[in-house]
């Protein structure tokens, strides 16, 4: 059994079925032009992308969870 769908129409506007008006949350167009911009930016400044495989933070983020899942220090 289905539902039937609710559609909300605008009476002002013409009664041309071609044309759909899309809505979209502020969020839906900041955040990957944020992501964009920083990727960008990294891409035109490689010397300021830091990646470090083996840094202090990401083996203490690993003991953690070794630690939380076999109950075992190292």
């Amino acid at each position: 059994m289905s539902a039937r769908s609710h559609t909300r129409r605008d009476l002002g506007a013409t009664k041309d079925s071609a044309s759909v008006e899309i809505q979209l949350p502020w969020w839906a167009i900041a955040l990957p032009a944020i992501a964009f911009a920083a990727l960008l930016l990294l891409i035109l400044n490689p010397a300021d992308a830091h990646a470090t495989s083996g840094g202090p933070a990401v083996t203490h983020v690993l003991e953690r969870i070794q630690e939380t899942v076999f109950g075992t220090t190292p």
